[in-house]
């Protein structure tokens, strides 16, 4: 397969691989297929979906981090993740990811932007990138997009409490496997690490922190990945 480039935003904040859990998904992905790739950094102007992460690949841009990896997949054939992952596996696999990328990660945006502590240390990491004026826009942004979305209706304590039931549905699932679905990796762990690294990589505590954190399995899958694909992170 050719190289691909990657575009996402620069730098490993607080020593995750990347501040948007779907940009850790899609190269953590890349890291576990041994899809050859290389990062440049994201454009205004060439996002395709109008949202990160997206790879110039065939000499086009391709957004969405999930349509990515099944194109890949789609390429990779027998190599492929996912190949011969029983259908009732690869059901699992998508209710647990979409659990994380349409309901949990709304919970997390809570947590870094509505939240005062969340939006304390946000607003120092990305002053690293952007100008300071433009912060509170995207916060409010961001606050906007999770009341329209629903998550921003609750109370700290409802949401804090979603997001810990989340993360004991999945913690529940992956019982005492090595990787989610069992003794290999699937594209599903791209996504599970992602979203466990954004909640317990984030350096402010929060309920949802502690719950996820509680979960001694959960704690161990993270750091497993971490060094097995993420070793230039230590």
């Amino acid at each position: 397969m050719e190289e691909i480039t990657l575009h996402q935003p620069a730098g490993r904040s607080w020593g995750m691989p990347n501040l948007s859990p779907f940009c850790t998904k899609l190269e953590t992905y890349l890291r576990m297929a041994d899809v050859p790739h290389k990062l440049a950094p994201m454009k205004l102007g060439q996002m395709p979906k109008g949202k990160i992460p997206y790879v110039h690949m065939d000499g086009q841009f391709i957004g969405d981090s999930q349509l990515i990896i099944d194109e890949l997949e789609r390429r990779l054939g027998a190599g492929a993740l996912d190949a011969g992952l029983s259908a009732r596996d690869a059901a699992v696999g998508r209710l647990a990811r979409r659990t994380l990328e349409e309901a949990t990660y709304f919970i997390a945006v809570f947590a870094r932007w509505k939240l005062d502590t969340g939006y304390s240390a946000i607003r120092g990491e990305l002053r690293k990138q952007v100008p300071a004026i433009v912060l509170p826009i995207l916060r409010r942004r961001q606050t906007q997009k999770l009341t329209k979305q629903g998550t921003g209706r609750h109370s700290t304590e409802e949401v804090m409490a979603m997001g810990a039931a989340d993360f004991a549905a999945i913690a529940e699932l992956l019982g005492d496997k090595p990787f989610f679905l069992g003794d290999k990796p699937r594209t599903v762990d791209a996504a599970i690490y992602a979203f466990t690294e954004a909640i317990l990589g984030f350096p402010v505590d929060s309920p949802l922190k502690a719950a996820a954190a509680s979960h001694a399995n959960l704690s161990a899958y993270r750091q497993r990945i971490r060094e097995r694909w993420w070793k230039d992170l230590s």
